[in-house]
């Protein structure tokens, strides 16, 4: 259900730090996907907010591993998630979740008290549900999608410096059935003001042709960015993936994207296209000329990359 993200600084993939495969997949059998099982677990996680030693800060699931993005947090509508968050800076921060049901007391702002005074620790919960019809007759969404997590406290009372220095992180909700990734092939870019994770340059993510690859793309800051993604794409609605042959959801390969907007997709490695370094960038063209690009590594079989 959680995966860590590696070595962000060197955009590594995610990393699996749960006892159970991820999202509680339900058993794949021979030549189909793997899919998410049924929800309604209730899970409890330490989470740690650190100052890394460039003066950024990160979410971490053990002390001294902080990361930029923080660790993937992967539930199925019906999930309950308590985690014991525990600051160990020396300024007060935060954890506040899009997409997902928590109460006042696990917002995460200072307005509410529900912040971490440095050396504190508080226990946020967060649930999901899966749709139904309300009392009125009107049907209510479920929580599954591709959401974030951020600080709401360092800085401002908005969370700006927090944000800015890497207090964020990938929130995937599945719906029971989902088509899940191969292990250790989801990705996680943000968009960061005019970085990429935090950094200058973006990442290099490495796949094989055939991999089913998820990638969750956040953004943050003050821009407006597109993400766009050469030789592959994916269907725009809440999965990333066809439905069926007459799903009228649009094929894309380019999507606008502001401040606090997420989405994700799967895709198959080289389907159609190979191995190769397939780039992928913000479409704005100052801001890719900046360093907003970066590749996915997408190796033949024999792990050799043409080109490369």
């Amino acid at each position: 259900m959680f995966a860590g993200g590696a070595a962000a600084a060197l955009g590594g993939a995610a990393l699996s730090t749960a006892a159970s495969s991820p999202a509680h997949a339900a058993p794949r059998a021979a030549g189909s996907v793997r899919r998410a099982g049924r929800g309604g677990e209730v899970r409890r996680i330490t989470m740690y907010a650190e100052k890394l030693p460039d003066g950024q800060m990160g979410y971490g699931l053990e002390k001294g591993k902080a990361s930029i993005p923080g660790p993937l947090i992967e539930l199925i509508e019906g999930d309950t998630l308590h985690i014991d968050f525990e600051n160990t800076m020396d300024v007060a921060a935060s954890l506040h979740p899009h997409g997902v049901d928590y109460d006042i007391n696990s917002d995460g702002t200072r307005m509410n008290n529900s912040h971490v005074e440095p050396g504190e620790t508080r226990t946020y919960t967060w649930r999901t549900h899966r749709p139904g019809r309300r009392e009125d007759g009107t049907w209510r969404p479920g929580t599954a999608g591709y959401w974030h997590y951020h600080d709401h406290v360092v800085g401002t009372d908005h969370g700006t410096n927090g944000i800015r220095n890497g207090l964020y992180g990938p929130l995937i909700v599945r719906r029971e059935g989902d088509v899940l990734p191969d292990p250790d092939r989801q990705f996680t870019i943000v968009f960061n003001d005019m970085t990429t994770n935090n950094r200058k340059t973006g990442p290099d993510f490495k796949a094989t042709v055939g991999d089913r690859v998820e990638v969750i793309m956040i953004t943050h800051g003050e821009h407006y960015h597109t993400f766009h993604m050469h030789g592959h794409r994916w269907a725009d609605n809440r999965t990333g993936l066809l439905e069926g042959p007459d799903d009228p959801s649009p094929v894309i390969d380019n999507k606008i994207t502001g401040p606090a907007d997420s989405f994700g997709f799967q895709f198959l490695a080289g389907e159609g296209v190979g191995a190769g370094m397939w780039m992928y960038h913000c479409h704005v063209q100052s801001h890719s000329d900046m360093g907003m690009a970066g590749h996915f590594m997408i190796a033949k079989p024999d792990g050799t990359i043409p080109g490369h």
